[in-house]
């Protein structure tokens, strides 16, 4: 068959596959018979390609060049192609410019999947010694042991921080004494003409503070307090003057007692009213709820989970529209309708609660100075903050120790990767040992590997220096497209020169016209 060029190329085998030719898939060069009916139109034939010594497997499977587009040129029948010869019409550019863009997406997957990765299966991964190393020392069992006891203990470690995680969200109160000291002083009158009070008067004092706590930082006596009353007696100092009023605000500063002084020679009744500083805050029940429920003063959330198990408990829950609760007669009587909205309960909640009741104290100012109970103490329920919080923040805040752990995880890395290097050269010397002549040829035949890909040198010059190696099958395949890839070079330049000249002529004709 003539081809173009000039060019005549072997002849055509006649069961070969019309379709795989080097040109685009799908178009037939002139002159060459139409495939018969039923006749596979794929490029099926890679199973008859040969491998070549030396090359790469992935190089093997048809006349497919690279990025997928055919090898350019004619077939030549069934002869196997020569593994490893690229297509003539990619320039070497274009080959940089891909090979350039496969290790930028190569760097790419590289750095947003290894990243995500590598520092987790660095602290998994790297402190365990391989099982080859494990034969090898038996010893090493004992680390694989306090390994896996490490593991327990950072599981364990973890849990109870998510524990004490959710525990400090909720208030954690511990009940206490508070000992309240109540006391008085009687300073009487002098005499005239000596520097002293000339109006006798008496000083009350208030102090506190807990019991059963030696060695802790003292809390201020008003902090457990919202307000204090002193009532004295309305007929001794009028309507205006006998309350003595405290009340806690935000600029109020803490004090560990409060003194009260007004003149007088007489006994004195006064009633003391405590309002205790709850946190959170606590709310009396109405007393009818407050006996249905059996919760008197309690927090707002208490109150409403009480308030839920009394519903779930009597089933009044309706049982087709959940979010209705069916009140009975108790509910009737309290909340005043027969059903209500779960959203409801908040809001109508609110009218039932009340502040709760003061700590009501009276005490009578001794003015007597042979009386000798001019102290009294009482004793009271207050709440205080768990000791057992501070630590749990302190605990889940500390940070004390996570340089020096750190520091020994990075030297287990470096000490396991260092043993692993061992084991390597171990295993190279005790190989040589063994048998020295194999392991040379083993040892340049993989440097001889290497060397190819560093260098990306193609073929096997070994192999290539004898005549049996042109003898393959695939020989004549591959000349036929060198020679045909020339030819096609000299044509497209024969055929440029020709453009060129007919153009010269034209503009010749064109300046001489």
């Amino acid at each position: 068959m003539a081809l173009r060029g000039g060019f005549t190329g072997p002849p055509m085998n006649p069961s070969a596959n019309p379709m795989n030719v080097g040109h685009s898939a799908g178009t037939r060069m002139s002159g060459m018979p139409q495939a018969p009916a039923g006749y596979p139109r794929g490029m099926g034939t890679a199973h008859q390609y040969l491998q070549r010594p030396g090359m790469p497997p992935n190089r093997i499977g048809g006349p497919m060049g690279s990025m997928g587009s055919q090898l350019p040129g004619p077939s030549y029948g069934n002869m196997p192609m020569r593994p490893g010869m690229g297509p003539p019409s990619m320039d070497a550019s274009r080959k940089r410019f891909l090979h350039h863009q496969h290790q930028q997406q190569q760097q790419q997957e590289a750095l947003g999947g290894g990243l995500r990765r590598g520092a987790k299966r660095r602290k998994m991964a790297d402190k365990v010694l391989p099982q080859r190393i494990r034969d090898l020392v038996p010893e090493s069992q004992a680390y694989m042991d306090l390994l896996a006891f490490e593991r327990k203990l950072d599981q364990t470690i973890a849990r109870k921080r998510m524990e004490i995680q959710e525990a400090i969200k909720k208030p954690i109160m511990q009940k206490r004494k508070l000992r309240i000291y109540i006391s008085n002083t009687y300073t009487p009158c002098k005499p005239e003409g000596e520097e002293a009070e000339k109006v006798s008067s008496w000083e009350l004092r208030v102090e506190g503070k807990l019991l059963e706590e030696p060695g802790k930082q003292k809390r201020k006596f008003s902090s457990f307090f919202k307000s204090l009353v002193i009532e004295l007696d309305k007929e001794l100092y009028g309507p205006d003057n006998h309350l003595v009023e405290w009340h806690r605000m935000a600029t109020t500063q803490e004090t560990d007692g409060f003194q009260v002084k007004r003149p007088g020679d007489v006994n004195v009744k006064c009633t003391l009213l405590l309002m205790l500083d709850h946190q959170p805050p606590q709310y009396k029940l109405d007393p009818r709820l407050a006996r249905l429920l059996g919760v008197h003063t309690q927090t707002r959330a208490s109150i409403m989970q009480a308030l839920w198990l009394y519903i779930k408990n009597n089933k009044l829950q309706d049982g087709h529209e959940k979010e209705y609760i069916n009140c009975n007669r108790y509910f009737r009587q309290i909340f005043g309708c027969p059903r209500m909205r779960f959203s409801e309960i908040p809001m109508k909640l609110a009218g039932l609660l009340q502040h709760p009741d003061p700590i009501i104290i009276n005490h009578v100012i001794s003015v007597d100075p042979t009386d000798q109970k001019k102290t009294a103490c009482y004793d009271i329920d207050v709440e205080v903050d768990d000791p057992l919080k501070g630590q749990m923040n302190s605990f889940l805040s500390s940070t004390t120790n996570q340089q020096e752990i750190a520091a020994l995880e990075m030297k287990i890395h470096e000490t396991i990767e260092y043993i692993n290097q061992l084991k390597t050269e171990r295993d190279f010397m005790l190989s040589f040992s063994n048998n020295p002549q194999d392991f040379i040829q083993d040892w340049l035949k993989s440097q001889s590997r290497d060397l190819k890909l560093m260098t990306d040198v193609t073929g096997n010059p070994e192999e290539e220096r004898k005549t049996e190696f042109y003898q393959a099958p695939w020989v004549p395949e591959a000349v036929g497209r060198y020679v045909y890839s020339k030819v096609r070079k000299s044509f497209n330049r024969a055929q440029c020169s020709v453009k060129r000249c007919a153009y010269d002529c034209d503009c010749f004709i064109v300046r001489v016209q």
